[in-house]
């Protein structure tokens, strides 16, 4: 099917494309692996996101799980504070870490943590509270910012799907303890697959930076806190000392070079969204949607429709018409909704505690926001989910 509004569009275009080609006609052929070009976009995109120290690595999900890994070797054992709204590599990360989740339900101001429920689930074991910025929103308070602060929990922010979203002038990614980005090619911006783990805190990067590489530690560039290491490990080779089990996490430079060319339209094709869905917000009919959330600081690469009534005759009505007019959807938000559905939770936990998300798992969908929609489309599908119960 060709769609009117497909749900994303790829944000590759004939200028990045370009880059690479000059990249590789180079008279001497470049390295082609992990090299100067990553390092480049490793220090553009720190100062644009804000933070001291940034790491690139192959995917969202790595940048996740590494991440975790880190964590695990700085903190030890313990429990993660989860939303069941989330990407599944967030839990998988949790898990293949070795911490156990724990899941605390969501608001529908910023789809982020319900703070009053969120105090609940801290114990003496909590090690970090990792958010999910969902589809664009911010989802930073200051009473989440001081839950942390009071309790000496780390905040770890996943923003694979906000790049851009700000609290207070600052960005989502620059005010816990780590965060993570996706560059999946029908994000914000894109690197065809790729992540990036961003961080002020010098240990937690150089951790990162031997984790990354199968956990090597002679990719640290803490020349000090390498030879640390080495000797209090004289019977092994040097070259290959592991610092932890670990995974290579590494991109490459044609990715890199793809950033470093999708960076410089990163702040305007943000805007561009970030106008289109406050049009879409501003003209939704709020009788049968939701309207009214936290819009300060959004981002959104996606349009969010979210129906007020738990009715499943509106959902099937609804869905069969967005597939008549060829408009491209997906139900549940992050990751299809509730997580704690999936068959490997599914019986484990109480699904009466989280009765928020599980509107969303059941009344809810993104539609697909990219810099290159035409108002004329944008209000074709405002027509067709404000006249869709007309006959109701």
């Amino acid at each position: 099917m060709k769609f009117v509004l497909p749900l994303m569009e790829d944000n590759i275009d004939k200028g990045d494309i370009q880059e690479v080609i000059d990249f590789l006609s180079q008279e001497e052929i470049p390295k082609l692996t992990n090299g100067p070009k990553v390092v480049e976009f490793e220090e553009k995109w720190s100062e644009w996101a804000g933070v001291k120290h940034s790491l690139f690595v192959n995917s969202g999900s790595a940048a996740n799980e590494l991440t975790m890994l880190a964590l695990k070797y700085i903190v030890g054992d313990g429990e993660i504070i989860l939303p069941p709204l989330t990407w599944i590599s967030d839990i998988a990360s949790v898990k293949f870490a070795g911490f156990t989740p724990v899941f605390c339900d969501i608001n529908l101001g910023n789809l982020s943590f319900d703070i009053d429920k969120l105090k609940t689930k801290i114990t003496p074991k909590t090690k970090a509270i990792f958010l999910t910025h969902v589809l664009g929103f911010n989802g930073i308070t200051d009473e989440l910012l001081e839950l942390c602060k009071e309790n000496d929990i780390l905040l770890i922010e996943d923003v694979c799907e906000s790049h851009g979203a700000t609290f207070k002038g600052k960005k989502a990614g620059s005010l816990g303890f780590a965060s993570n980005f996706s560059f999946y090619y029908a994000h914000h911006m894109t690197t065809i697959e790729g992540g990036m783990i961003c961080t002020d805190d010098s240990k937690f990067y150089q951790v990162c930076r031997a984790l990354r590489s199968h956990g090597m530690v002679r990719e640290m560039t803490d020349k000090v806190l390498q030879d640390s290491i080495f000797k209090e490990n004289p019977e092994v080779n040097s070259d290959f000392l592991f610092l932890s089990p670990s995974h290579n996490f590494r991109s490459t430079e044609i990715n890199a070079v793809i950033g470093l060319s999708q960076i410089k339209k990163l702040d305007a094709n943000v805007s561009k969204r970030a106008d289109n869905f406050e049009y879409f917000m501003s003209n939704l009919d709020s009788t049968h949607y939701m309207t009214s959330f936290d819009m300060e600081g959004q981002s959104n690469y996606a349009f969010v429709v979210v129906l007020k009534d738990a009715d499943m005759s509106k959902r099937n009505l609804l869905e069969s018409i967005l597939t008549e007019e060829r408009i491209e959807f997906r139900r549940g938000l992050s990751g299809g909704g509730n997580q704690l559905k999936q068959p490997f939770f599914r019986g484990t936990y109480d699904e009466s505690d989280f009765p928020v998300v599980n509107h969303v798992h059941d009344y809810s969908w993104y539609i697909g926001n990219y810099p290159s929609l035409e108002r004329d489309t944008l209000d074709f599908l405002l027509t067709t989910l404000n006249t869709a119960f007309i006959a109701l």
